[in-house]
């Protein structure tokens, strides 16, 4: 089973559009250790992701994670799989070691050339710095490391320059999403510029995917074109309360981030184990919303993710206007893309997305 580790709810920076409320809450080592026996006792591997606030204020929580992990899986003959969203802030070599070591795979929030104007430490002062020095370091030792970027209204016109300077870094994997959230206030304007930003992003992706030998995934064009090849309906991706479920820091379990702390969705405990019947209650009410069924083209879309949709309209089935707008921009000039490519570029293309 797969499962991710809230590891504490407290966090060393104070990013402008981050939701989530800051405490000294913290995950105990029992819970941690609960929590990997219940992921190796079903399936055939024993996933973790260490998550936050930031998971690297736990550091040595984690590492007798991986330890007992590995214990478990000498002992049972299953797998491991390890993962990290970090802000990349508190990285280093130590670190960087064992997580190589054990296969772990990092992603690093980052917002490339305006991470000082989106996420600060708490003293209000700018990361840029310590980040990239950081993911130089990550990217020396492990090429195969991710960016996740969040773009911001402030920051939506320097959306293309972060990409290109993230990919200057090394950065060959970028998922990039718009913010959302209660912080965040998108206006027409900035949709626009949004547009504007993607077309040349567009241009960008494309002259890479021809010209260059390497290999480079972007999260918001590379996902909308493979599920349209093949015939994926965007929800399927979702499998809410199955497939990668959260773990609070005192140990219930939930079927989403979004959903912590909703004992309406809860769905047990590390101790415990999991309720089957609250789970399958839970995938029951999900559903694409009733605003959304008429649409062509509802199953390309994210309309059907409560987790989104709880952040951005307070109800898990209803999707919000900015959802859709920004939605329909980007199946639109994917298709674009993907056209062009396979018109124009088709070995290029097959080697891409026929992988």
């Amino acid at each position: 089973m797969n499962f991710t580790l809230h590891l504490t709810e407290n966090c060393n920076l104070a990013c402008k559009y981050c939701p989530n409320p800051k405490s000294e809450k913290r995950m105990s080592e029992k819970v941690v250790y609960a929590a990997c026996d219940l992921a190796f006792s079903k399936g055939n591997i024993g996933g973790l992701c260490f998550f936050g606030g930031e998971p690297l204020l736990e550091k040595e929580l984690i590492y007798k994670a991986i330890d007992r992990c590995n214990e478990l899986a000498e002992k049972t003959g299953k797998k491991t799989g390890f993962r990290m969203t970090t802000n990349g802030t508190l990285l280093d070599g130590e670190f960087i070691d064992r997580a190589k070591k054990c296969g772990m795979v990092i992603g690093i929030s980052f917002d490339g050339i305006t991470q000082d104007k989106t996420r600060v430490f708490r003293d209000g002062s700018g990361t840029l710095a310590a980040v990239e020095k950081n993911a130089k370091m990550l990217l020396a030792s492990m090429p195969n490391s991710y960016a996740m970027m969040t773009v911001a209204p402030s920051s939506v016109g320097s959306y293309f320059e972060s990409v290109r300077y993230l990919y200057s870094l090394g950065f060959r994997r970028i998922i990039a999403t718009i913010a959302y959230g209660p912080l965040v206030h998108w206006t027409d304007e900035d949709m626009e510029v949004l547009r504007a930003e993607l077309e040349k992003l567009a241009e960008f992706y494309s002259d890479i995917l021809v010209h260059s030998k390497r290999r480079f995934y972007f999260s918001p064009f590379d996902a909308k074109i493979n599920d349209c090849i093949k015939d994926k309906n965007t929800a399927d991706h979702c499998h809410l309360g199955f497939r990668q479920m959260p773990v609070d820091t005192d140990g219930k379990i939930y079927p989403c981030t979004q959903f912590i702390g909703d004992e309406d969705w809860y769905i047990g405990n590390v101790f415990d184990g999991l309720d089957v019947n609250r789970q399958l209650d839970i995938s029951r009410r999900q559903s694409t919303p009733e605003e959304c069924r008429e649409c062509g083209l509802n199953k390309r879309c994210t309309n059907s993710c409560g987790c989104m949709n709880r952040l951005e309209t307070g109800d898990e089935n209803k999707v919000s206007p900015l959802t859709c707008t920004y939605e329909r921009m980007l199946i639109e000039i994917s298709d674009r893309i993907a056209e062009d490519l396979c018109e124009n570029h088709y070995e290029e293309f097959v080697k891409h997305f026929g992988r």
